[in-house]
């Protein structure tokens, strides 16, 4: 019975532990802006963003750029377009801990024969710490015409310099695909 109590508990922790690790993904924007209005849009850089290396910098791109023309916009150089998007990009650590109890032993009145003394009792706590690395990329839309910001999605965990090429790729694809699922906001009527 304890057993089968144990394996459920560490099957449930690897579950949860599972679903912290995910990709966070969120956005917002303007309820004013009329979205339908958009065709085209045109890569801008923000100014005082954090840069990444050149490849990563295409992978973002290249995965912003494929989601968008399914969205029927289309990348342009010219400055007429009717948006400016830009990336950003945030680095960093985050320590893990992990420990757990093995929590055997004999309980209460072990040994305590007619007086009832107390039991013993026995338990080793085991753990440990890892670095994840949390790379988020937030994505931001502008008016061109007034240079409004008008849209803003924001995937956390999607960039890890420490992930081979192709599990980057796969973590970067999926984030700019939950992010922009949405896009373009549907008016509530």
């Amino acid at each position: 019975m304890k057993r089968a109590a144990f394996v459920c508990l560490a099957l449930l922790l690897m579950v949860v532990s599972g679903a912290a690790l995910g990709q966070d993904v969120r956005y917002n924007f303007d309820k004013d802006t009329d979205f339908s209005k958009f065709k085209t849009y045109k890569w801008v850089d923000i100014k005082g963003a954090q840069k990444v290396d050149d490849i990563t910098e295409k992978q973002i791109k290249e995965a912003i750029d494929s989601v968008l023309a399914t969205k029927g916009l289309e990348k342009t150089d010219s400055d007429s377009a009717d948006l400016y998007i830009g990336y950003q990009t945030a680095i960093g650590q985050e320590k893990q801990y992990t420990s757990f109890n093995t929590g055997w032993g004999y309980g209460p009145g072990w040994g305590g024969g007619w007086y009832g003394g107390g039991g013993m009792t026995s338990s080793t706590t085991t753990g440990s710490t890892s670095t994840i690395y949390t790379g988020q990329l937030a994505l931001d839309m502008y008016d061109s015409k007034n240079h409004d910001l008008v849209w803003r999605g924001v995937a956390s965990k999607t960039i890890d310099p420490k992930a081979k090429p192709e599990k980057r790729q796969k973590n970067l694809n999926k984030a700019v695909a939950k992010m922009l699922k949405n896009y373009p906001p549907q008016k509530k009527s």
